[in-house]
């Protein structure tokens, strides 16, 4: 495993979230190689955590490290016990929130850090990240590699078994065989679900959507679901980090926003584990709106929270954050030169902002440009950027 960008704080307990997949267990053995390692993956550590969650973690010593947790999250209980009066170090990992983030606020506040471990970011594997993605400029070496890589990396995506792998055969098996186990009987079972064709319906049905307004009604009638159903099966997605959510910014107090969600998958790989066909389009809207999302994750961007922004008259920005007091709105175009309306609609959002903006503009082409208060940055700018 190529060293990861996530940078923990010494001598500190802590939680870790991300997907299964993304390497949580290979940067915590090679991080923390001195403490002992328990994970509810494996059957008798599940059977001794639900019965005596105490004795498993007095078993594990002062410093140790516990896989899927969210498997018993009653067992913070007992890691809150060790921590408070055994001064233990305590490192765990979650592939799911289900059930996990309340048990933890509820027993740990205060005494955890809580982290988030994507998939890896574009790039991630050569290295520590080598400029920043909106206020610096890639050198044009960095830029001319990317643009090699840059079909793969949105087709197969940055789960790091799939970036490490040989070919793109091999990377379509890996990610196949992900869609086989993790992304569809994992998921049933760890939010007790049942409809293995309804998920696989609702997968479908997210790919098709990217970049829209989320409509549950026809999520449901097309998969052969209820609502209740439909929303359930969604909301597991989002608490097992496969798809994040995109709500409306409200631009000022006194101007409509749209409120419904726009969702995202946390990886452009798992488009492709369903072979749904996406327009270029979308699946580069996911890839750019994803990578900025892992960076916001690992405290690169510094935004509590992503948004898209849509006018009462139509005009949409695919993605609205404030940072460091800035209002940035991003467009992303899979041009190759941008058209004076493709620019519009972050133009006009930056000139009546009431609160200082920038404007940015993702596109496919190779070079930096400033176009009527835009900044236009190459796709490829995102490669090995914090």
């Amino acid at each position: 495993m190529f060293k990861r960008w996530l940078e923990l704080k010494e001598g500190h307990s802590a939680l870790i979230i991300g997907p299964r997949r993304c390497g949580k267990t290979t940067f915590l053995k090679s991080r923390f190689p001195g403490f002992k390692y328990a994970t509810l993956d494996d059957f008798d550590y599940l059977d001794w955590a639900e019965r005596d969650p105490k004795g498993l973690i007095a078993s594990l010593g002062n410093n140790f490290i516990i896989d899927e947790i969210q498997r018993v999250p009653k067992l913070t209980v007992a890691v809150k016990f060790a921590v408070d009066n055994l001064n233990a170090t305590a490192i765990m990992t979650g592939s799911s929130s289900i059930g996990l983030l309340d048990s933890a606020a509820d027993t740990l506040a205060g005494r955890i850090n809580l982290y988030s471990l994507p998939t890896a970011c574009w790039g991630e594997e050569n290295g520590p990240p080598q400029h920043n993605v909106f206020n610096d400029r890639a050198d044009l070496k960095t830029l001319k590699e990317a643009a090699r890589q840059l079909e793969s990396a949105m087709t197969n995506g940055m789960f790091p078994e799939v970036v490490t792998a040989a070919d793109s055969a091999a990377k379509s098996e890996i990610l196949r065989n992900y869609r086989n186990t993790y992304f569809t009987r994992d998921i049933l079972q760890m939010a007790n679900l049942e409809n293995r064709e309804g998920l696989y319906a609702i997968f479908q049905n997210l790919c098709r959507s990217i970049g829209s307004h989320l409509e549950v009604s026809n999520f449901a009638r097309e998969a052969s679901l209820s609502m209740p159903s439909a929303k359930k099966y969604l909301n597991t997605l989002q608490m097992s980090e496969l798809t994040f959510r995109l709500y409306g910014w409200q631009f000022g107090p006194a101007k409509r926003y749209i409120k419904a969600a726009k969702t995202y998958f946390a990886d452009n790989g798992i488009m492709q584990a369903f072979a749904t066909k996406v327009s270029e389009g979308q699946m580069l809207e996911n890839f750019v709106i994803a990578e900025l999302e892992k960076r916001r994750k690992l405290g690169f961007i510094k935004a509590e929270q992503f948004f898209y922004y849509k006018t009462p008259s139509g005009k949409e920005i695919d993605l609205v954050f404030a940072a460091d007091g800035v209002v940035h709105a991003v467009e992303i175009k899979a041009a190759k030169a941008p058209s004076a309306k493709d620019l519009s609609a972050v133009r006009d959002f930056v000139r009546s902002s009431e609160q200082p903006a920038r404007g940015f503009v993702f596109y496919l082409g190779e070079n930096y440009e400033e176009v009527d208060g835009v900044t236009l940055i190459p796709v490829a700018a995102l490669y090995t950027a914090r």
